[in-house]
């Protein structure tokens, strides 16, 4: 039923109920409910289909409802009725893992209020809550970004999870799917605005190691409804207040599950206001190198000095970053073995809401230069830094076709299982601002992006939803200060726009082909199902899970090179699966319909180099385990 067609058969249904009904409904914005480029955009997508040379014969449908995913992601009031510019909008985690042993990739979903859940596969493209068996709850804590991966080597994910200022956590997995909180002994539950985390093995010593980012002090000592601790009124202008600033931590695995914090005596200490980070051998070296995000200024890179600390060698090799990066994913974007570097910016978009029509372009350079705290040499938009494979990298967004509006974080894989990496980007603001999509960018041979949200059935959302109840006002009792109570009485629902965060890309149900998990803000995840095998009864694809010996059990640093009779694919195991999501999944190859493998090679984080030679079977998941470990 189209959108317009129920919202007037609501209110036929609010006049024939008259004054019994319940709250006054109050979507804010006024269209939030109904926007009415919507169907323009969609129109736009579908007449351009034919002209398409990537392919793009697949479907996404949204299967939560039948999914058994109940999970819904519950937001503190400074993001509902108490809204402030503040960090909290960020939102949470939502990443991926076989925590169980049983070849099924299980999901766990961050939240800031209510607790968060894990989820167990059983196959068919159903789940199953274990998240009181399984103890990870956190219920009493605002909690922000997830991360799986074998800290002790042990054959099984343990779990990390970042909070707001109430400790950070680490989970051992105890081998059965149920997990004991060990972050105290482990050192690891350091109080401060954390956000991202990733694992690296950083000196290539077996064990892997963690960084997590840290904004910045943007709460008060106040606490709120829930539990949570209130947000500064001014704290989108952190960057300008040092006393708030703090420093992102690099914690060396020393065994046994304990680690240390040697972030000075590594040279990485930074205050960027950084959500996220990656960790990716950059330079071609064999170490893993960090990329660290600054959600409001310069993003830094720290070059790693063969495992004996790192440099920063930010401004030498990326003189202009984005302002406002909030995602990042390093991928071998256009199959020319060398990983590039695609940032999102999302914050100097809220300098000035662009009308549907301009969400393509750059941000206008308008931001004042005391604000930006910098040397102001910032792109206002999204970045992609292709490497030009001799250590230097070269942004092309403005040609690519990389640019989105409000975009939050990215994940990549082969969607269409073409050979190149295909990237979905969550977007939109939620209340009090209007609806923004989510894309989902079709790699056209490494040469450009392409829009495809609308044709492939991402956009517009399951039903045409683009809002949800956010919060309830009394506007005759506590509430009749409100801004939205003036000239009103009564209970009032106010509705705002849904929005996505943090989404991992995963072969959800074994088929072959890969679907899509959202975590939403304020709001029910969305599991989209691929019917790309459907659709390709003889799918071609393969993929890759690691086993390290020598190296990390996950294998965390290898790089993994597939040569077929047709041409070669790269990718690399790092664990970066979404904004402030880390994840624990086979590394997958997308394939033409009679494409061959002909060799199968792997550069183990240990320098070991190993080979698999044909025939190598396609349409199956091969387990590599390291030689001579």
């Amino acid at each position: 039923m189209p959108a317009r067609l129920r919202t007037r058969l609501w209110l036929a249904c609010l006049l024939v109920a008259g004054p019994a009904m319940a709250a006054e409904r109050l979507p804010f914005p006024a269209d939030v409910l109904n926007p009415p480029w919507v169907e323009g955009r969609q129109l736009e997508q579908t007449l351009d289909a034919d002209s398409l040379a990537v392919a793009h014969d697949l479907q996404f449908r949204d299967q939560q409802p039948q999914s058994g995913i109940n999970f819904r992601h519950q937001v503190v009031e400074d993001a509902g009725r108490a809204y402030k510019a503040v960090h909290y909008d960020h939102g949470n985690a939502v990443v991926a893992a076989d925590v169980d042993g049983d070849g099924l990739p299980d999901l766990y979903f961050a939240t800031q209020l209510g607790g968060n859940a894990l989820y167990r596969n059983l196959g068919n493209g159903r789940f199953e809550d274990i998240t009181a068996r399984a103890g990870v709850a956190v219920a009493d804590r605002v909690s922000v970004a997830a991360a799986f991966a074998d800290t002790d080597n042990d054959g099984d994910p343990d779990l990390f999870v970042t909070t707001v200022n109430q400790g950070n956590l680490l989970f051992r997995n105890d081998g059965d799917g149920k997990f004991t909180n060990i972050s105290g002994p482990a050192g690891l539950d350091h109080r401060g605005h954390a956000s991202g985390a990733i694992f690296l093995d950083y000196d290539r010593d077996g064990l892997l190691d963690l960084f997590v980012t840290h904004v910045g002090v943007y709460t008060t000592d106040k606490i709120g409804p829930g539990g949570y601790r209130i947000g500064l009124s001014d704290g989108f202008s952190g960057q300008l207040h040092p006393d708030r600033f703090e420093t992102s931590r690099l914690y060396h695995n020393l065994g046994g599950n304990r680690f240390a914090d040697v972030t000075r005596s590594a040279g990485i200490e930074d205050n960027s206001w950084s959500g996220d980070a990656h960790a990716a051998d950059l330079n071609g070296d064999g170490w893993p190198d960090i990329y660290l995000l600054n959600m409001q200024g310069h993003d830094q890179y720290f070059e790693n000095q063969a495992g004996k600390g790192f440099k920063r060698r930010s401004r030498e090799l990326f003189p202009v970053t984005p302002w406002g990066s909030m995602g990042i994913r390093i991928a071998d974007f256009d199959n020319d073995g060398d990983p590039d570097i695609f940032v999102t910016d999302m914050h100097t978009d809220m300098v000035e809401e662009l009308p549907p029509a301009r969400e393509k372009e750059r941000m206008p350079h308008n931001y004042p230069q005391a604000f930006l705290a910098t040397d102001g040499r910032h792109m206002l938009g999204n970045a992609f830094f292709r490497n030009a494979g001799n250590g230097t990298f070269r942004d092309i967004s403005a040609e690519n076709g990389a640019e989105t509006f409000w975009p939050w974080g990215l994940s990549s894989g082969d969607l269409n299982a073409d050979g190149f990496e295909d990237v979905f980007i969550t977007g939109s603001m939620n209340y009090p601002f209007r609806y923004g999509v989510n894309s989902l960018l079709l790699n056209d041979a490494g040469k450009r992006f392409v829009d495809a949200e609308y044709l492939l059935g991402v956009e517009p959302r399951r039903d045409g939803k683009t809002a949800t109840p956010w919060f309830e006002l009394d506007c005759s009792g506590p509430d009749r200060t409100h801004e939205l109570c003036k000239n009103r009485a009564g209970a009032v629902e106010v509705w705002g726009a849904l929005g996505s965060r943090s989404s991992v890309i995963l072969d959800l149900d074994g088929d072959g082909d890969l679907d899509i998990v959202t975590n939403e803000f304020g709001s029910v995840p969305q599991v989209l199902v691929s019917d790309l095998a459907q659709r390709r009864p003889r799918l071609n694809y393969l993929a890759v899970r690691l086993e390290g010996k020598k190296s990390n059990r996950d294998g965390l640093g290898a790089r993994v090179q597939l040569e077929t009779d047709r041409g070669r694919y790269v990718r690399f195991a790092d664990g970066k699966s979404g904004y402030l999501g880390f994840s624990s999944m086979p590394l997958y190859f997308g394939l033409a319909a009679d494409e061959k493998a002909v060799r199968l090679e792997i550069t183990w984080p240990s320098g070991v180099r190993q080979s698999l030679d044909a025939p190598i079977d396609t349409r199956k998941t091969h387990r590599i385990v390291e030689a001579g470990g």
